[in-house]
């Protein structure tokens, strides 16, 4: 895929444009597998997921959920980039339609949960299902941009405050595909495992 949107919703037929060895890895595999298939016979169905979270979220989320469960301020407030994300278990469904309609054989799509949160939306819906009091304070993106420049974290500064929006209609619409959880169950859930979790090390 991308690492940002240029302003719309990526659909499967743009062209992938990978900024690291994960996302290279990731298009040679597609490549790999798609010639595997027409040279064997074999179906094969491309899925390309956003960012994936639920119970077991590691990595920035994960940072992000204890951040807000311990009510630390955050500088999120003004951040209105959107984010396209997929709760594990509505991918765990996308693969199993795949993998069992016959008119995914040779398709390409994208899956999501279907709303695009702002990084402050995500946070506070986080927040709420962490029953965590948290502020998150309105800093100016432009502040944020010059803070990653000196603290060489230029990189992960972008992925916080660029948009990366994909277009999950090609699966609605060819499969009927709809995700079983909403957005928020999904957060809901995330955040009450990750409260089991910290209460048990307690």
């Amino acid at each position: 895929m991308a690492e940002a949107d240029n302003g719309r919703p990526l659909s499967e037929e743009d062209r992938p444009l990978p900024q690291d060895p994960y996302g290279v890895s990731k298009l040679e595999a597609e490549t790999e597998l798609v010639r595997f298939g027409k040279a064997t016979g074999l179906e094969i169905v491309i899925v390309r997921p956003p960012l994936v979270y639920g119970p077991g979220v590691r990595a920035n989320f994960l940072h992000l959920m204890k951040a807000l469960a311990s009510g630390v301020p955050l500088p999120l407030g003004a951040i209105a980039a959107r984010r396209s994300l997929i709760f594990n278990d509505n991918l765990a469904d996308a693969l199993m339609v795949c993998a069992t309609d016959p008119r995914a054989a040779g398709e390409c799509f994208h899956v999501t949960d279907g709303t695009d949160l702002t990084v402050s939306e995500l946070a506070k819906a986080l927040a709420k299902h962490l029953h965590s009091n948290v502020w998150l304070a309105p800093v100016p993106v432009s502040w944020l941009r010059v803070a990653g420049k000196l603290s060489g974290r230029t990189q992960q500064v972008d992925r916080l405050v660029e948009e990366l929006r994909v277009d999950s209609s090609r699966i609605r619409r060819v499969l009927g595909w709809q995700p079983p959880f909403s957005a928020d169950e999904a957060l809901a859930v995330t955040a009450n495992w990750y409260r089991s979790v910290r209460g048990s090390r307690a």
